[in-house]
């Protein structure tokens, strides 16, 4: 597999410049991927320096780098602390996420999470898990899938989306990429019809992969493995994932709001180094469109 083509990693002087990476360091790369960051990182470590790095499709483990000072786990990053303590990890200096889908995934047609090939609507990261958008579209509650679209692919016509399938299904099950076409190309708007498909894939991957639920672990476990003035870079492509990245680093928490003591005093475990996200200029979107909607906050623990 040509790692090359199977993720362009974006943004990745800024990355490394916000990891401020220290040649015997420790470090976590909690998306490897095809290994881009990764290796840019290990690239500026000594021999005492070492990064982990964590993914959980098989693929991107068979493709992963050979190096005395990386690590490979075959892992969901919601269980870092689990697996940094199978390695004897405390503490580390630098956690890097990069939640975009890798070009390996929206182009492996058999995996189902793009629009434009047919394949069995599988869209799982890990092929071990059990939960496929098959299921999700034929075994969900209505009502679920409605909140799905409209949660997870902000659709404002969730509803009639959800009420559509739900009839479709009764027929027959909704087993494939064209199978969900026919029946959700009707309800889509002929001038943003890509962008509007894009939205229902959305929403179905995150809920296949529960996305968000993984992201809130990973935060608040990266306030347990980071020393202090260790530094969390996250990249994110969607205004959900965004959004709680902002809150918890500006709070600690998801909800954005600001904790304080009985004597009014905040109680902040990360300063936000990036008022505003970190967005790739116009050469790097010109070389790798996908990195048009990237966007980067990075916070250091206090």
């Amino acid at each position: 597999m040509n790692q090359e083509v199977y993720h362009i990693p974006a943004l990745l002087p800024q990355a490394l410049e916000a990891l401020d990476i220290k040649p015997d360091g420790i470090y976590v790369d909690a998306t490897y991927g095809g290994g881009g960051h990764s290796r840019a990182i290990v690239e500026r470590l000594s021999a005492a320096g070492h990064l982990y790095g964590f993914d959980q499709d098989e693929d991107a483990i068979a493709g992963a780098m050979d190096d005395a000072r990386f690590t490979m786990v075959y892992g969901n990053f919601g269980f870092l602390t689990n697996f940094l303590r199978y390695y004897g990890v405390e503490k580390v200096d630098g956690l890097l996420a990069d939640l975009g889908v890798s070009f390996h995934h929206f182009d492996d047609a058999e995996r189902g999470f793009s629009f434009r090939s047919d394949a069995r609507l599988d869209m799982r990261m890990n092929r071990r898990g059990r939960l496929t958008a098959v299921e999700v579209l034929n075994d969900y509650p209505e009502e679920k899938l409605a909140e799905i679209f409209k949660l997870y692919g902000e659709m404002p016509n969730a509803r009639r989306l959800a009420q559509t399938i739900a009839k479709a299904r009764a027929k027959a099950r909704i087993e494939t990429v064209n199978g969900l076409l026919d029946v959700v190309n009707p309800l889509t708007d002929p001038r943003r019809q890509k962008k509007e498909l894009a939205c229902i894939f959305q929403a179905l991957r995150i809920e296949v992969n529960d996305e968000l639920g993984v992201l809130r672990r990973l935060l608040e476990q990266s306030l347990r493995v980071l020393r202090p003035g260790g530094r969390l870079a996250i990249m994110t492509y969607h205004s959900l994932e965004d959004r709680l990245v902002k809150n918890f680093m500006r709070s600690g928490n998801f909800s954005g709001q600001v904790e304080k003591d009985i004597f009014g005093r905040a109680e902040l475990p990360l300063k936000l180094l990036n008022s505003k996200p970190i967005v790739a200029d116009e050469a790097e979107v010109a070389a790798n469109p996908r990195s048009r909607s990237a966007k980067l906050r990075v916070a250091v623990r206090l």
